[in-house]
């Protein structure tokens, strides 16, 4: 007897074939019979009318801390995924000494967006080198299935100390980073992860320390890849990474190489397609590699306590170590404001924010006097008041003590380019964040935006495609093995949702990270039930204080 049949689905089965009417079984905790008439089960739901598909694969989150206070790895679960990627960026927090620990809380507060008291009550820090760490979360049990990445900044600052966000590395401390990352894939890590984004920068502004690392460093790491015969070598480029570059890594190394983060610039258009186009070459070639998009507007909620909007700018680089009364001097400078408006009226290839100022919105002030500004653009402002955006938006922020909180819709506001990206082939639906820039935004919903706005409302895609999108395409890049499809013996990581109606609500302010911090997040819609390896997760079948995540570690080579 089966464990449990759904019946009278439309099954997706994440390959991207033509979805058909169907039942599907599972019995301890596999699918066991895809048809009809599969025979009887101790729990039956009728699923008619709904779709069944593969629980989404989430590949670029940064659950690293909260999996240590929250198995739950919430709110992902309720949003459809069944498995995440940690690690991303190669921001983790192992290995770690414990006198590097605060140096680890202090640049994830500023490269993630994570409050440094959430971070300090939350960790529990029962490990330091990464084999400890995957067997912490091993033993403590998780909800999702989590597969982690070695992160080269943690290895970094493992190896060089202080040094690591100051210089290139020697001979010798290449050496010993490659043992560690060598360590790290011998416990079954997914690959490795690295970051030379200029957006990405530690406490004070200092660079995170894996964009210190020179060509010579990247290749003897990546190289630890082709040793394993396994694993994917992940990286947000900065603009100054050559993606020829990237590709010979790649063929060097014979594993597949992700690209991120590639997103749509209105004010310079061209540059992501010529992007994708340049990795669809590499793919010609025979080498795997895989540009990860996002399949939503990235806008970030801010405020000029923590502007992560502009950190990405060298002209605010000397705003970053300042505090208190320095930082607001600097904000009223006529001198910085001038370096910083004449940066961002420069094109560049990618940056977060590109001048428009019609896109940034005053969403709530603290100063009751100013609330008649709430849902303006700084355009308008500046218009009212006869300023430029750039002073309009900073002196009004000062008025408010920074407390004001902004809005900004930054990139992939064009939704005809974003389609186009969606369907380009080599891209990867990714970069959902989800972890990490908690404050800012929510985007671990990202595989129900993708069901329900860009199949249902645009029709940029059909459902089949998608599902394969978010479940099939991420499994056979990372390897994952018996998961994102509907097949007899893979592990039954199931999404069932309703098409007329699935989709991700509006965002919403909760405090229920430790020390009573706040976050964003989403509810999910349409959603009627989410399976991790065979046991309920979310939708009325739930069942309370379940753990049926595994920790992924035996990847195809």
């Amino acid at each position: 007897m089966h464990d449990l049949v759904l019946r009278g689905a439309l099954l997706l089965d994440g390959s991207g074939n033509e979805p058909a009417l169907g039942d599907l079984a599972v019995k301890d905790g596999r699918i066991c019979g895809i048809g009809r008439d599969l025979g009887g089960a101790r729990e039956t739901l009728d699923a008619s009318g709904l779709a069944l598909m593969p629980g989404i694969i989430d590949n670029h989150t940064h659950y690293d801390a909260q999996l240590t206070w929250d198995p739950g790895a919430s709110p992902s679960p309720s949003l459809g995924v069944t498995s995440a990627v940690i690690g991303n960026c190669g921001f983790t927090i192992a290995p770690c000494r414990a006198a590097d620990r605060e140096r680890i809380m202090r640049n994830l507060t500023q490269v993630e967006g994570m409050a440094l008291e959430v971070l300090r009550a939350g960790i529990r820090w029962e490990f330091e080198t990464i084999a400890e760490y995957f067997a912490m979360l091993e033993r403590s049990g998780t909800l999702l299935n989590v597969a982690g990445f070695v992160g080269h900044s943690s290895v970094r600052t493992y190896v060089m100390g202080e040094d690591a966000t100051r210089r290139a590395a020697t001979d010798a401390e290449i050496e010993a980073m490659r043992a560690i990352v060598r360590d790290g894939m011998r416990a079954g890590a997914i690959g490795f992860a690295t970051s030379t984004s200029p957006a990405h920068n530690g406490e004070g502004g200092l660079p995170m320390p894996s964009r210190l690392a020179d060509e010579r460093e990247l290749r003897a790491l990546v190289g630890c890849l082709k040793d394993a015969r396994r694993g994917v070598f992940m990286l947000t480029k900065g603009g100054h990474t050559p993606l020829r570059f990237l590709e010979q890594l790649g063929a060097e190394s014979g594993r597949p190489v992700i690209v991120a983060a590639l997103l749509h610039n209105s004010t310079n258009p061209r540059v992501v397609f010529e992007e994708l186009d340049a990795i669809a070459d590499a793919r010609a070639r025979s080498v795997r590699m895989a540009g990860a998009v996002s399949c939503c507007p990235l806008t970030m909620d801010f405020t000029l306590h923590s502007p992560y909007t502009f950190e990405g700018l060298a002209a605010w680089k000397p705003a970053m170590a300042l505090r208190g009364e320095a930082y607001r001097a600097k904000l009223a400078d006529p001198q910085f404001r001038a370096a910083v408006r004449a940066e961002i009226e420069k094109p560049a290839t990618f940056r977060l924010f590109n001048g428009e100022w019609d896109k940034v919105q005053v969403v709530e002030v603290a100063d009751a006097a100013h609330q008649r500004f709430e849902h303006q653009s700084i355009a308008a402002l500046a218009g009212q008041q006869g300023k430029d955006p750039l002073d309009a938006m900073l002196d009004f922020a000062l008025a408010d003590n920074l407390d004001t909180v902004f809005s900004a819709l930054l990139l992939n506001s064009d939704e005809d380019s974003v389609g186009r990206m969606l369907r380009h082939p080599a891209s990867l639906v990714s970069l959902s964040d989800a972890g990490a820039h908690l404050t800012f935004f929510n985007d671990a919903g990202f595989g129900l935006h993708l069901l329900g706005h860009w199949v249902r409302e645009r029709g940029a895609l059909t459902l089949a495609e998608a599902a394969r999108k978010l479940t099939s395409d991420v499994a056979t890049l990372f390897g994952i093995r018996a998961r994102g499809a509907l097949r007899n013996g893979y592990w039954a990581d199931l999404l069932l949702f309703d098409p007329a109606h699935v989709g991700r609500g509006p965002k919403m302010r909760v405090r229920d990270l430790p020390a009573n911090g706040a976050r964003l997040t989403t509810p999910a819609c349409g959603v009627r039930g989410v399976w991790v390896n065979g046991v309920p997760v979310a939708g009325e079948q739930a069942k309370s204080g379940a753990l049926p995540g595994k920790f992924l570690r035996d990847f195809t080579t």
